[in-house]
């Protein structure tokens, strides 16, 4: 089921209700209500993949248990942690990645001379979400043997937290320490979080519907015609790009974590405006923080982090990043997307400047960022694009090809609109956005904090009515990183 859909707001306020007048004495219920939404919501897709979340939740509430059980015998411990780890990445592997390694290894063997054809590959579909809710429930089994958390023994708390149905297909990635113990905790409906959480919906369905979704027949017609445009054009689709998946991405995270508070559960923040990062150290740092977080704890800190050799870190830091890259899709162009950011992090690293951003926002106590910090802005909005070309290309060829051409025709055509409409209005659409977000960039979770309540609702009025002038249900687009 998609956010930006009827069937969703028709879906949410029934389960609203149930919650909390109807359940509300029962928190065993509510949960159980939990995992029936969430079931519902999941299944809304393609309902025989409810069987890979389902084992996938009572596989790792009893691997749980069994770590736990065995945290003095290190050996048993680590035998049930590969478990989890086994599981749940061959589920991952065989749905995501079982045709690309396939075909991968065709190519190789054929460029050594030897002719084969691609006879093993299958017809898999893609289960939505599946990154997501595997690291999700792989956290909780680490956090266990890394004696960071205790197994819960109810069962149907657990199978809530694996499911919650705001987070469930695009994150966040949620720990247990963090989602899990606001599940097994009794909640109160409190009206200021119910109102922050729509204020946050609105904002995410603006950030959806009017940004995203208005920029994506422009970025689609460029990045599919890019042969037939000047450089311009081309920089012009890419940067709209980036615009265009910021506005995608951190939209459904609004609104998942608006969701949930309406079930008075909280999430972690996911994004904290990135575009406005003085360096790629600082851009990982408001990026898709759940799965950088998630790299961090289980991957990067695991093998070493900054505590070894420099030598060493520069290879933990590769790593993360060519493993982050794969995560987001089985192709290498998204391999070699991660490898350009290890390329980028790396002098950062060096230079001891990976953490100098890590406690403030660009302009911190003042309303104009210096000279220096709209050249770093730029800069590295500049850099993060660039390597968006890999994220966006079907292939690494025609990657390649789509930068030859801005270099091949280094020209400048005003570029029309697929659909005829004036272009003018989707650059100060643009502006503004990002003009917007620099207002509220010290608080991720309320962009509707200024002026009297007149200008406040002045601004709902005018969110409102821009979501309902771009909304098209025939269009009904999904959300970009439903594919990963």
């Amino acid at each position: 089921m998609l956010f930006n859909s009827l069937d969703f707001l028709i879906f949410l306020p029934v389960v609203f209700i149930l919650y909390w007048f109807v359940f509300k004495k029962s928190l065993k219920i509510q949960n159980l209500l939990v995992i029936v939404a969430s079931y519902v919501f999941y299944g809304w897709w393609d309902w025989r993949f409810l069987v890979l979340i389902f084992f996938s939740t009572v596989l790792d509430f009893f691997v749980g248990q069994q770590i736990f059980k065995n945290q003095d015998n290190k050996q048993k411990a680590r035998y049930w942690l590969w478990v989890s780890v086994g599981f749940n990445l061959g589920l991952l592997g065989f749905f995501k990645y079982f045709n690309f390694f396939v075909d991968s290894f065709i190519e190789s063997v054929n460029a050594l001379g030897y002719n084969i054809k691609s006879v093993w590959t299958l017809r898999i579909i893609l289960p939505v979400g599946i990154s997501f809710y595997t690291f999700q429930t792989m956290s909780y089994s680490f956090d266990i043997y890394y004696k960071k958390l205790k197994p819960t023994k109810n069962f149907i708390s657990f199978a809530a937290f694996v499911a919650f149905f705001p987070q469930l297909v695009a994150g966040p990635i949620e720990r247990a320490s963090n989602l899990l113990d606001q599940i097994n905790t009794r909640r109160i409906f409190r009206y200021e979080q119910a109102t922050s959480g729509l204020k946050l919906i609105l904002w995410g369905f603006f950030k959806k519907l009017v940004i995203a979704d208005s920029l994506a027949p422009i970025v689609d017609d460029i990045f599919t015609n890019y042969a037939d445009y000047p450089a311009s054009t081309l920089i012009l689709g890419v940067s709209l790009f980036s615009f265009q998946v910021y506005g995608d991405f951190s939209g459904y995270t609004d609104i998942a974590i608006g969701t949930a508070k309406l079930f008075g559960v909280e999430l972690m923040s996911n994004f904290k405006f990135p575009n406005f990062s003085r360096n790629i150290a600082e851009y990982w740092q408001r990026w898709h923080i759940s799965l950088s977080t998630w790299f961090r704890h289980y991957l990067y800190i695991p093998m070493g982090g900054s505590r070894v050799s420099k030598l060493k870190s520069l290879r933990n830091i590769a790593v993360i990043f060519l493993v982050s890259g794969l995560w987001h899709g089985a192709n290498w162009t998204f391999v070699f997307w991660g490898a350009i950011h290890a390329l980028l992090y790396i002098p950062v690293f060096l230079m001891g400047r990976n953490r100098v951003y890590a406690d403030n926002v660009i302009a911190e106590k003042t309303w104009f960022p210096s000279i220096t910090e709209i050249l770093q802005v730029l800069l590295t909005f500049f850099l993060v694009t660039f390597s968006r070309i890999f994220f966006r290309s079907p292939s690494l060829s025609s990657s390649f090809d789509f930068i030859k051409q801005i270099g091949n025709n280094f020209s400048y055509e005003p570029y029309m609109h697929p659909m005829g409409y004036r272009m003018f209005d989707f650059y100060l659409l643009v502006a503004l956005f990002t003009v917007y977000e620099y207002l509220i960039r010290k608080d991720e979770r309320n962009p509707f904090k200024f002026g009297s309540p007149l200008v406040r609702f002045l601004l709902y009025t005018l969110v409102i009515l821009s979501i309902l002038l771009f909304y098209d249900d025939g269009v009904n687009r999904s959300f970009i990183y439903f594919q990963f």
